[in-house]
């Protein structure tokens, strides 16, 4: 997927998506998709996304607009 590309992602279609982190957080690097947040009032875009370690299952928050940046994530597992 080139830069343009994944500045344009869809929120609506991130779930279950395959994330790559550039750098490694704690020791891991690929990440799943597992729930987009979605905002209280239906007229808000979506903000924030969790995400899992698929090696741990760890589970954080992520602001979906994270995922654009190339010098973070990488779309797929690398």
């Amino acid at each position: 997927m080139t830069a343009d590309e994944q500045n344009h992602l869809n929120p609506e279609k991130l779930l279950l998506r395959k994330w790559t982190a550039v750098e490694p957080r704690d020791k891991e690097k690929h990440f799943l998709v597992v729930r987009v947040i979605n905002p209280e009032a239906p007229t808000h875009k979506i903000q924030e996304v969790e995400m899992e370690a698929v090696m741990t299952r760890r589970r954080f928050l992520l602001r979906w607009e994270e995922l654009t940046d190339a010098t973070k994530w990488v779309q797929g597992w690398v």
